[in-house]
């Protein structure tokens, strides 16, 4: 059987690996782009619905690290089918009780519950799959083919943030209406299930190397392998140690406003368009369709071709991301929301490389495990009440929490501008 060019890894593999990391990917944020219309059409207030949204993040946020700590006790491959029953069982569960809401079968009020659990669900042990995937790979990769292997299967995280709201849309029929395209996803991660089971072999790894935690797949992100992802000791560092400290300052202070941003963004579609939430997952997924091209656009293309230092990075970025966010809470119609969320996801898609990029460079290549494990954490944090933030904001005024986010964004450009002195490799 063929090998992937430059991988130690049949291309068969190869590609059952791209498809675990993918499957989630694209299911989790399909769901999310289809959270504002099913809350909006079963009454559930938008405060609850980020709430949602956000216990997820914080579950997959304590788990990953976990998982990735057993990828070589437990066995990658049976971490995958962890991960798989995870988002199987997550997708079924929410897809089956929102359509007994939709069909009033049950009220309302105990549908919510009932679609925190299978978030819950997710979280907890759909988180098993990425760190375990990674660590599959590692193990049977060396040196620069490690590198171009992980960069490849990482790359299917933000190819599902694409894929994941473009093709949900298509999955909304009668009688399931919005809950089928969790339904369909369900029968896909079934699908990438049973290929794990009859084609993937068990564990007989080169090497140990032990999995990274993944950060959360949120939309228009992208997972990137660490520096040393080589499964290798990594020297202990503090979160208070002046190399990295003002890198994760600007990772937590940046990250809240993209995750303020993501959390309304779909009401915001739903409300400036006048539209029956039932109609307009359309008009959403286009929306976050640009976004997520938008943030690819600068990770795959535009940063490579301006050579930009880190700190310049972050600067850039951040005064990108403001100008969008601002623009997309004043915006009116669908042609102006989605050209300005693209210009915010290109900003934003300048600076996570930027802060993570500054993180990796201030510390030595002992340290290197350790900063990519802050760096996770740092991505991580912001979902957690960032969501919630952003909801409760555009309660009092529509474009508020883009407002405040480009004033966020400003004066994280200019503390960064004027206060933060990185080593020269960041600058």
């Amino acid at each position: 059987m063929g090998e992937v060019s430059g991988f130690s890894l049949s291309r068969e593999r190869f590609a059952l690996l791209f498809a675990v990391m993918l499957v989630a990917a694209s299911g989790n944020t399909a769901m999310q782009s289809l959270m504002p219309s099913i809350g909006r059409e079963l009454g559930i207030p938008d405060i609850w619905v980020a709430v949602g949204f956000s216990l997820s993040a914080v579950l997959w946020v304590f788990a990953a690290p976990h998982w990735a700590r057993r990828a070589d006790r437990t066995g990658r491959r049976a971490l995958m089918r962890l991960g798989l029953y995870g988002f199987i069982s997550s997708m079924l569960i929410c897809g089956l009780i929102v359509a007994a809401g939709l069909a009033e079968l049950i009220p309302a009020m105990l549908v919510f519950p009932i679609f925190i659990l299978g978030r819950a669900i997710y979280g907890a042990f759909g988180s098993a799959s990425p760190p375990a995937v990674q660590a599959y790979v590692a193990a049977r990769t060396e040196g620069e083919q490690r590198t171009n292997a992980l960069a490849a299967i990482a790359s299917s995280f933000g190819l599902g943030t694409i894929i994941g709201p473009a093709i949900a849309p298509l999955f909304i029929f009668d009688p399931l209406g919005l809950s089928g395209p969790l339904i369909v996803f369900a029968g896909i991660g079934i699908l990438v299930l049973i290929a794990i089971v009859l084609r993937l072999p068990d564990d007989t790894p080169k090497q140990s190397a032990r999995g990274r935690a993944v950060d959360y797949p949120s939309m228009g992100g992208i997972a990137r392998p660490s520096p040393a992802d080589d499964g290798g000791e990594s020297s202990k560092l503090g979160w208070r140690d002046e190399r990295i400290l003002p890198w994760n300052v600007m990772g937590v202070v940046g990250g809240h406003g993209y995750a303020a941003v993501l959390g309304v963004i779909g009401f915001l579609v739903i409300d400036r368009l006048g539209l029956p939430a039932s109609s307009a997952q359309q008009s959403i997924a286009i929306v976050l369709m640009a976004g997520a091209v938008a943030t690819l656009l600068a990770q795959w293309w535009l940063i490579p071709q301006l050579h930009l230092k880190p700190k310049a990075l972050v600067i850039w970025g951040s005064v990108l991301a403001a100008l969008g966010t601002v623009l997309t809470g004043l915006s009116e119609g669908i042609y102006g929301m989605t050209m300005s969320f693209a210009l915010a996801s290109l900003g934003f898609g300048m600076y996570r490389p930027g802060f993570t990029s500054g993180a990796s460079l201030a510390v030595s290549r002992a340290e290197q495990n350790a900063a990519a494990g802050m760096v996770t954490s740092v991505n991580g944090i912001p979902y957690i009440a960032g969501p919630a933030l952003g909801v409760a904001l555009y309660a009092i005024w529509m474009p508020l929490p883009f407002v405040l986010t480009g004033v966020l964004m400003v004066a994280l450009a200019l503390w960064v501008k004027l206060r933060v002195t990185p080593s020269a490799h960041a600058e």
